[in-house]
């Protein structure tokens, strides 16, 4: 049976996924040090509102799709330990979905910034 929905359980979870995160994923961390100043940034751009959302959330996109990769690369850890073709493909897609949104970020903060300064 599927437990009772639980706003403070749920936010529990949540935090302890990103303690997680914070503590076991280099990357993360490294990722949380660059982006922490660049969210500091948006705030002294000279962007509307809406930009500094799109900017923001480009950001924040990052960070999820590293808490979705890890889970991925954890989900195939323990069903496969050993090396796998298919386990391979699962986590290189898993890391290609961080690329993707590290270029997504690039390219919209690059638009973004373009057009505020030309």
């Amino acid at each position: 049976m599927k437990p009772k929905y639980h706003f403070y359980n749920n936010t529990i979870y949540a935090l302890s996924g990103l303690k997680a995160m914070w503590c076991s994923e280099k990357s993360f961390r490294i990722e949380v040090v660059i982006i922490l100043p660049l969210f500091i940034a948006i705030w002294f751009l000279p962007v509307n509102y809406m930009q500094m959302i799109i900017l923001g959330v480009s950001l924040l996109f990052i960070l999820a799709m590293e808490c979705l990769n890890s889970a991925v690369e954890a989900c195939v850890d323990l069903v496969s330990p050993d090396f796998h073709p298919l386990a391979k493909v699962a986590k290189d897609c898993g890391s290609a979905a961080v690329f993707i949104s590290i270029c997504l970020a690039v390219m919209v903060w690059a638009v973004v910034l373009f057009n505020a300064f030309w």
